[in-house]
């Protein structure tokens, strides 16, 4: 999950499986070149999770009814969220410069943040993309459907292997799955003692107590 302190697993079942990125996703004029900055900047693996991750928001927010605007967002949002994922931790720092001890100790916490950094020097103004960007790893508002698109197609698209009762559950009730999504996150770094992100948690506590598990 996004916010784990400790480096998550690449993608090998991308290559195990032959899959290549596919043009539809970045064949919109207004993506494509955020798509070619993008993919200078990590790997064939983490691109091809990208183009995923936007494929799967996509149809999430179509099956939520997202207007034309939004899915805009969406697809942009999808393409940058990673942009810093790959970037070693020296310039994540410079990038995203740490807040908190837990930052400063476990560099791959700022790579939402540094994503950001990225869009916003590449030109990016649209403050709904620049919040579903740095959103991703702590997440975002119940307010936010275009952050909370990105958030959980990030956690289960079908590369993952995992969370496909989220997936399935996304395509009708976005904002179930979103504090489903959340929820799982918490939990589990709980019961693995991972320490967790205090903006992870405020989001966590902003959930309505009556939706909690």
């Amino acid at each position: 999950m996004s916010d784990e302190p400790s480096r998550p697993p690449d993608y090998p079942a991308d290559r195990a499986h032959g899959a290549e990125p596919r043009p539809d996703v970045c064949a919109e004029a207004a993506v494509a070149p955020f798509c070619g900055r993008v993919r200078e900047l990590v790997s064939q693996d983490r691109f091809e999770h990208i183009c995923r991750v936007a494929e799967t928001a996509l149809a999430i927010a179509g099956g939520n009814g997202l207007t034309e605007l939004e899915r805009a967002q969406v697809a942009l949002a999808a393409i940058l969220h990673d942009a810093a994922r790959d970037l070693p931790d020296e310039e994540l720092l410079r990038l995203a410069p740490p807040a908190i001890e837990l930052e400063a100790t476990h560099p791959l916490t700022l790579h939402g943040r540094a994503s950001r950094r990225l869009a916003e020097a590449w030109g990016v103004t649209d403050e709904t993309v620049l919040q579903a960007v740095e959103g991703h790893v702590f997440g975002v508002q119940l307010d936010q459907p275009v952050g909370m698109c990105v958030y959980v197609a990030d956690v289960c698209e079908p590369g993952r292997g995992v969370n496909g009762d989220l997936l399935e559950l996304a395509m009708h009730d976005l904002r179930a799955a979103y504090k489903g999504a959340v929820e799982a996150k918490v939990e589990y770094l709980k019961a693995t003692g991972k320490p967790i992100h205090p903006a992870t948690l405020a989001i966590y506590r902003s959930l309505p107590r009556a939706d909690r598990a």
